[in-house]
């Protein structure tokens, strides 16, 4: 672990459950900031029971999800929190949590991103100062550009698994080589160490022993941004495709949407559908889906959080792809429920559709 003068800062950071790119954020806070860092408990049932206990009534789940984590957070020894905020209802969620979570007695400091959006480079430093006053720019410079690089290999990592573990010879391979890769990056000190743990999960991973078929089904998704990525939140839907054996695809990630934004083109394929920008992920969910369905993929699931409007309203878009490409969509939509028994059936219900119908189509 990278020291200042001996001994990180006495800050301990928080931010939130989000898929696994909490593991980049605490290389950037420890190593760039030098500053202590609390990664969040794995998502349960408690989570979701803080979030829906203190959330307003009508919110959507990301709100509940992220307000629970951060109790959690909070609990664990937490005394700064980070909501990055959002280009919809997300933009207003920092202040409201802020509220909420000193109103039940919490000490602590939210720094809410989304005011620092419009912001000069002064005002980031400043922000980054009182995290650690001594921090040194060059060093956060240049691991910051490391933890850019470690979410970009986590995506990678991902989208393999997801296309070909419904299709391993050997039961849990995908997963044992997973979790050493995720152990390394937890693990990581150094850029070299980040490049050193992704090399060899690749290699390890793109080794392992497959039983594919020359035309396997393939599935993409879109849909909501956090919902869509999260699989504690869309109840581990990439995972039940796949044992199904599907090659799953999603388009929604840090690296597509944040870091190196395809949304340009996404906006090129969905200009047939929509001729006025509808909300934060939108474009992406319309144009991914029109990407998709030209690429000749079986299915499209569509997720998205219950409530969630700017998703709510491309679903009559969906529609109209699905009848111009002949491509059945599977509409998903998520609040705090943890029982997955209706997810199963309808996912199988699915599955089945698209081998009978792909089946047809090759006879």
């Amino acid at each position: 672990m990278a020291q200042n003068d001996g001994s990180l800062s006495l800050h301990r950071v928080g931010f939130p459950a989000f898929n696994n790119y909490n593991l980049a954020l605490k290389y950037f806070c420890e190593q760039g900031l030098q500053t202590g860092f609390v990664l969040p408990p794995a998502q349960t049932r408690k989570t979701i029971h803080y979030g829906e206990l203190n959330s307003p009534d009508y919110v959507c789940a990301p709100f509940k999800h992220l307000t629970g984590s951060m109790i959690e957070l909070l609990e664990c020894g937490a005394d700064i929190l980070v909501e990055t905020g959002g280009p919809c209802r997300l933009g207003f969620y920092g202040e409201l949590q802020d509220k909420i979570l000193h109103d039940l007695g919490y000490e602590f400091t939210m720094i809410n991103l989304d005011i620092y959006k419009a912001c000069k480079k002064r005002e980031w430093l400043k922000l980054m100062r009182f995290i650690n006053p001594d921090y040194k720019i060059p060093v956060m410079l240049r691991e910051a550009a490391n933890a850019i690089k470690m979410a970009e290999y986590l995506d990678d990592m991902e989208a393999l698994y997801h296309k070909n573990l419904g299709f391993e010879v050997n039961e849990g391979d995908h997963d044992r080589v997973e979790r050493e890769f995720l152990l390394d990056m937890k693990m990581a000190e150094s850029g070299a160490d980040i490049r050193a743990g992704y090399k060899k999960a690749r290699s390890a991973m793109e080794a392992l022993p497959l039983d594919k078929p020359p035309f396997p089904l393939r599935v993409g998704l879109v849909g909501e941004y956090y919902t869509v990525m999260d699989s504690f939140s869309n109840l581990d839907l990439e995972n039940k495709l796949c044992r199904l054996g599907v090659e799953v695809y999603r388009n929604m990630n840090l690296t597509n949407y944040n870091l190196h934004p395809s949304e340009l083109k996404l906006r090129a394929s969905a200009k047939d559908y929509m001729r006025y920008d509808m909300g934060p992920t939108s474009a992406a969910t319309v144009g991914a889906a029109v990407d998709y369905a030209r690429l000749g993929f079986d299915g499209i699931v569509h997720v998205k959080s219950f409530g969630c409007t700017p998703e709510v309203d491309v679903m009559p878009l969906l529609q109209r792809v699905s009848a111009d490409y002949k491509i059945p969509v599977l509409y998903l939509s998520y609040d705090t429920q943890t029982g997955d028994a209706g997810l199963e059936t309808r996912v199988e219900a699915f599955y089945d559709m698209i081998a009978r119908k792909k089946k047809v189509l090759k006879n």
